[in-house]
């Protein structure tokens, strides 16, 4: 294989403020690229600031693994993942844009789409969630002229502000569409005990790591009762984190990048399911080549978040729709080989 690999930064169209006041403007992040002969595979993973992941690491670290990674023989993903996995024991990021990469390279070269290779097909007729539309934090005015200017079927709201409950009061005078909302651990458990009731008097459909990650005690006491469904984000990263939520939560958020790619997340929908956790899939601002790795899991999914694309003014790749059949947020089935969607932007070494 030959592995090339770059940075790419593109523009919000609105800065990104999530819980803590962190905000930002573009979405810094890794590309790889694997190619074989004339096929080839794209992969992506967002630098985070709180995560501790830059692209100047993640690029640092592929440079001093060049030679390995090239000379891997491509016969099964699954294998290359635990590869990778030893290879960068403390960067599933970077092992994610890889993951997602050497799915898309074999995809190809098998001719098939990945959904197909999971054994969860996808086709017109299969029933998949719609994606939600995120605002960001910011005044309460401006949140209601985003949702204005962007009208959609479900909006993901974030909060974590001394406002909440009057920002969702605001946001649902404009509109009769679900409202989830997104804490990304942003509450005190009081805090959550109080506004999970009137959240759910003002329609919220569910709430998403109301409160710091390891904050067990708080989950145990929120989670009995909480009359709203309660989703683990932060909580869960890993494989060994599923059992443990099963016990606090009601579902999981699987984030691609967090877990270190689709390889670990397939293994943790398997077990979801069994505990009868609800799956949620979301994205960390990946931009088209990250989300479309999003929607081949769509089949197996009861919610998405995949959504960068729309938040962004610029796209990395073209076939990834999000108005299938005249429905907003509706995915369009990706039929063709590996990912399903065509890198764009001029590729430079």
């Amino acid at each position: 294989m030959q592995l090339d690999f770059w940075e790419q930064n593109l523009p919000f169209e609105y800065p990104f403020t999530i819980s803590n006041g962190r905000s930002k403007t573009h979405q810094h992040s890794l590309m790889v690229r694997l190619s074989l002969g004339n096929w080839v595979g794209y992969g992506e993973a967002p630098a985070i600031v709180y995560y501790d992941v830059t692209v100047a690491n993640m690029m640092e670290q592929l440079e001093k693994q060049r030679k390995l990674i090239e000379k891997f023989a491509l016969i099964d993903p699954e294998r290359f993942w635990h590869f990778l996995h030893h290879l960068f024991p403390n960067d599933p990021f970077l092992v994610c844009a890889l993951d997602i990469a050497g799915w898309d390279l074999f995809g190809q070269m098998k001719k098939q789409p990945l959904h197909e290779m999971w054994n969860a097909p996808w086709n017109e007729n299969t029933l998949t969630p719609i994606c939600d539309y995120t605002l960001g934090i910011d005044p309460i005015e401006k949140m209601v002229e985003k949702m204005k200017a962007h009208p959609w079927p479900i909006y993901k709201v974030k909060v974590g502000t001394e406002y909440d409950i009057e920002m969702i009061t605001a946001l649902r005078s404009h509109t009769d569409k679900p409202l989830r909302v997104d804490a990304n651990a942003g509450w005190t458990t009081e805090e959550a005990l109080q506004k999970i009731p009137a959240l759910a008097a003002l329609g919220v459909e569910l709430v998403e790591q109301p409160l710091a990650k390891d904050n067990w005690e708080g989950m145990a006491q929120l989670k009995a009762q909480s009359t709203l469904p309660l989703f683990a984000d932060e909580s869960c990263v890993f494989e060994k984190d599923v059992a443990t939520c099963a016990h606090y939560f009601h579902g999981i958020n699987i984030k691609l990048t967090k877990c270190s790619g689709p390889t670990p997340a397939l293994r943790m929908i398997k077990e979801a399911k069994v505990l009868g956790l609800k799956i949620m899939m979301g994205c960390m601002n990946e931009n088209v080549i990250g989300s479309a790795a999003i929607a081949q899991f769509l089949p197996q999914l009861d919610y998405v978040d995949m959504d960068g694309p729309l938040l962004m003014t610029e796209l990395n790749a073209e076939g990834l729709d999000y108005s299938f059949d005249n429905k907003i947020g509706k995915i369009a089935p990706l039929t063709k080989p590996g990912l399903g969607v065509h890198f764009k932007i001029p590729f430079k070494k």
